[in-house]
């Protein structure tokens, strides 16, 4: 517990620091009985203190510049370590741990339904182009609903945020679209695996481009995430140059987009899921022409009645599905980023391939040779080791 003692109790509280308290009835001693000027900091109606243990000063500290200065005086009880209100702080703390606990959850459980959604749409569907502009087209009208009917509080932005959020936009959506091609082309656990390795170019855009160094750590814990990956791809079964690279130009897009969003965003703050709402229209806004010329109409409604007379309407779902949950684990890890540090938010990034991983060879039945899990486990080794190197 804390106390602001003025100067001239400073010996009243040296003294009790040094004595024991013989008192063993179920006895307390208000806070006026220390000294007339006696005020608790954080709580100012009246307290009790148990004396059935002995108390003693852990600190004291001048606060103040004025002429008579403050003395702050910390007690803590005899068998304790720590000042008195850290035990108050236990209960916030789990609560936040907890909450901390049910967002990786649900991040997680979110992007294994999505890339198994995805990954279905895609097999029916090869339009990766389109695919990614309903998933962000249906995130922007989920937020729109949900401000326009003040499920959330719609964020105050201005000219200036957007221009800002601008390049972000680009990267996201340049990634975006690089990420679905690749899982267009070859197996969801192969693009992640890939697509682990983004930490390698993290540090090689920022050592190159930005000027930035790191510890020799850092630089070591590449090597296992280089050599993984390309363990893991000279020995994928059902490898594919398109696939390969549409996962590589993904890492690279989403380098840029972290770096751009850091620079950009500072002193703009908007909270979590409403900063990821804007950027995904202004992603969608970016997408919309690019994937009309790409693709086009007229192959998306020959796609679409393929897929209908294969599958049956249940195809609509699977769209819908991968379009929602793409939308909702996104939202969910902004939101995480609110609450974490940047090095448990790379932990939990590093966790969730590898259940994403896990789960697309277990539904999917993708072959997986004893070498190319090799080269996966050491990838994903090495991302770890990457962000515990960088803390």
């Amino acid at each position: 517990m804390s106390f602001s003692i003025k100067q001239s109790a400073l010996a009243t509280c040296m003294d009790l620091s040094n004595s024991f308290v013989h008192r063993r009835s179920q006895s307390t001693i208000c806070r006026s009985s220390f000294s007339p000027a006696l005020l608790l900091q954080n709580d100012l109606k009246r307290t009790h203190l148990s004396v059935l243990k002995p108390l003693h000063i852990s600190s004291i500290e001048i606060i103040g510049k004025e002429k008579r200065p403050v003395i702050q005086c910390k007690a803590f009880e005899a068998d304790k370590s720590q000042p008195i209100e850290a035990a108050a702080e236990v209960k916030p703390e789990t609560a936040k741990r907890l909450k901390i606990g049910i967002y990786f959850a649900t991040w997680w459980a979110l992007n294994v339904v999505f890339n198994i959604y995805n990954k279905k749409v895609l097999n029916a569907y090869p339009y990766p182009w389109l695919t990614s502009t309903l998933s962000l087209a249906c995130g922007s009208l989920m937020m729109l609903v949900s401000w326009a009917t003040r499920i959330a509080e719609a964020p105050k932005t201005d000219f200036e945020f957007w221009k800002t959020l601008f390049p972000v936009a680009v990267a996201h959506t340049i990634g975006h679209v690089a990420a679905t091609v690749s899982m267009s082309k070859v197996a969801v656990s192969f693009t992640h695996i890939i697509k682990s390795g983004e930490p390698a170019f993290s540090v090689l855009v920022s050592r190159f481009l930005l000027g930035e160094t790191f510890p020799p750590a850092v630089y070591l814990s590449l090597l296992p995430i280089i050599g993984g990956c390309a363990l893991a791809a000279v020995t994928e079964l059902n490898f594919n140059m398109t696939g390969f690279m549409g996962a590589m130009i993904s890492n690279l897009a989403f380098v840029f987009r972290n770096i751009f969003s850091k620079k950009g965003m500072k002193g703009k703050y908007v909270g979590g899921m409403n900063y990821y709402a804007c950027l995904s229209m202004l992603s969608l806004l970016i997408l919309t022409p690019f994937a009309i010329a790409v693709e086009g109409p007229q192959l998306w409604a020959a796609g679409w009645e393929k897929a209908i007379s294969e599958i049956g309407p249940q195809f609509v779902w699977w769209v819908a599905a991968q379009s929602i949950f793409y939308h909702l684990y996104n939202q969910v890890s902004y939101m995480s980023l609110d609450q974490i540090s940047p090095l448990t938010f790379s932990i939990g990034n590093t966790m969730k391939r590898i259940s994403v991983i896990v789960s697309s060879i277990i539904i999917f039945h993708t072959p997986v040779q004893p070498i190319n899990a090799l080269g996966a486990a050491i990838a994903i080794l090495g991302t770890f080791l990457y962000s515990q190197a960088k803390a």
